[in-house]
């Protein structure tokens, strides 16, 4: 059976700790649309970030790369120009690439407010975007609400209202949908592509020369090729694909990757939730009690459990307009302390902190190489305990899209913080070490033993085995 290159979206969102979800057995969690996502998943369930902040999983994320041999060391890094990520590789085979949302690896000024709209309006440049050939989003500035969209289609920061993780999957499922409506007929007349070069030339007066080669190419050309981009018309195909197309005949469009990236359900925790009220929780048995470290973990989990229950609703709108073929993904950036150790925040080694939430439906299986089951891989759920980390990610969608299956072939995963983020709350030491399904062990950056667990004794990591 001939390979189909399949389409794959990434869902990824920011401090949706492992833990937090009603299919990983969290009473607080209201997920019930990635529960749906896990019952037809390999739900690895011991995945981690490789380190657990913003900029710098991002970077290792989209590189495969970790910090900071990617390039990004300190918090306010941006990634290097030259960095080459999953989007420049799936380009190169084909695909058309797709950014939506939080991006977080541009340059920012780092003496602006870090919640506002200084830093959600700052503009990232086209060849500050990794590689994608569409890019729709916003640098950083955590609004969760009415954020500022810029990118492709939108050359100045414009203000959509809503719930960001609401109007973030809305804009990607107008892409997504109107993909889909090109292949279910793919056939249209090419009066859409004489539009579209009128547009271009209208926009683009000093490509006139290339946009006459096209029209001579569609005069005597019998090819067809994919019907109107609406509802997402901002996004204008470069004319190289045009002709591109034109030439190889093309009659539907080439297979689509998509980064969908929310903030949610990252602080602020007291931000409105799209109508979801702050319920009381369940605090976990690590969390200190007596104090204002569960005073705290109690009102902020509140907060970060309606977020999780809003984007959830978002995600499962997004993938009602995702097919069922296409490879899905869905994880987060780091996770969140909420108290754990009496601990907030992130930049922790500690479980809340790095273990992330990863399912992967539709990929390939090794029965599928070996002919016996669906390239689409397995309809129901199933967990893995493989050690797999966000550095993995791009070498796991290399392979599905060249219709391979993926296995973690080490026994542990790297973790480390490569820098101290001088923010609150957040971990207060440069530390690098590995987790496996079986322990933890963790140095300082002078290489001195900080912390050891037995994880299968102690999930919840209350004896320091360096303390005897």
């Amino acid at each position: 059976m001939a390979h189909v290159t399949p389409s794959i979206l990434w869902i990824v969102t920011t401090q949706w700790r492992a833990q937090a979800c009603g299919y990983a057995g969290d009473p607080n969690a209201r997920t019930p649309h990635l529960d749906v996502l896990a019952s037809r998943s390999v739900n690895y369930d011991q995945a981690v970030t490789p380190h657990p902040f913003g900029p710098f999983a991002r970077a290792a994320l989209l590189t495969g790369v970790p910090s900071p041999e990617n390039g990004v060391r300190d918090y306010f890094d941006p990634l290097p120009l030259g960095a080459r990520t999953i989007a420049h590789e799936l380009n190169e085979r084909g695909y058309t690439t797709a950014f939506f949302g939080k991006w977080h690896l541009g340059a920012r000024d780092p003496a602006a407010p870090l919640v506002g709209e200084p830093h959600a309006k700052t503009v990232v440049p086209v060849e500050a975007r990794g590689g994608f050939a569409l890019w729709e989003g916003f640098e950083s500035g955590f609004l969760l609400n009415d954020p500022w969209l810029h990118g492709t289609g939108l050359p100045v920061p414009t203000r959509f209202p809503g719930y960001q993780s609401d109007v973030v999957c809305a804009r990607a499922a107008g892409l997504i949908a109107n993909l889909r409506s090109e292949i279910s007929e793919p056939r249209a007349g090419i009066s859409n592509l004489k539009s579209e070069i009128s547009n271009l030339e209208s926009q683009s007066p000093e490509q006139k020369s290339e946009i006459s080669d096209l029209k001579a190419e569609i005069a005597g050309s019998g090819s067809q090729v994919p019907d109107s981009r609406s509802p997402f018309s901002d996004f204008r195909t470069p004319i190289s694909d045009l002709k591109s197309q034109i030439s190889n005949g093309r009659s539907a469009p080439p297979p689509w990757f998509a980064v969908v990236s929310l903030e949610a359900p990252h602080p602020p925790y007291d931000a409105p939730a799209a109508g979801v009220m702050p319920r009381a929780v369940e605090l976990p048995a690590n969390v200190p009690r007596g104090g204002a470290v569960e005073a705290k973990a109690a009102r902020e989990l509140a907060g970060y459990y309606a977020h999780i229950e809003a984007t959830d609703r978002a995600i499962g709108r997004l993938l009602a307009a995702v097919p069922d073929d296409v490879i899905v993904v869905f994880t987060s950036v780091h996770g969140d302390m909420h108290g754990a150790h009496g601990f907030f925040r992130k930049g922790w080694p500690h479980e809340e902190s790095v273990r992330v939430p990863l399912l992967v439906r539709g990929a390939p299986s090794g029965e599928a190489e070996a002919g016996g089951q669906p390239a689409g891989g397995a309809a129901g759920g199933r967990r893995s305990d493989e050690p797999v980390s966000l550095l993995d990610l791009p070498a796991m969608t290399l392979a599905w899209a060249e219709g391979r299956s993926w296995t973690c072939a080490r026994e542990r995963a790297e973790i480390s913080m490569p820098s101290v983020v001088a923010l609150p709350l957040q971990c207060d030491r440069v530390w690098r070490g590995w987790r496996s399904p079986a322990r933890k062990e963790i140095v300082n950056a002078d290489g001195t033993p900080w912390l050891q667990f037995d994880l299968r004794a102690d999930p919840t990591e209350t004896h320091n085995l360096i303390d005897g």
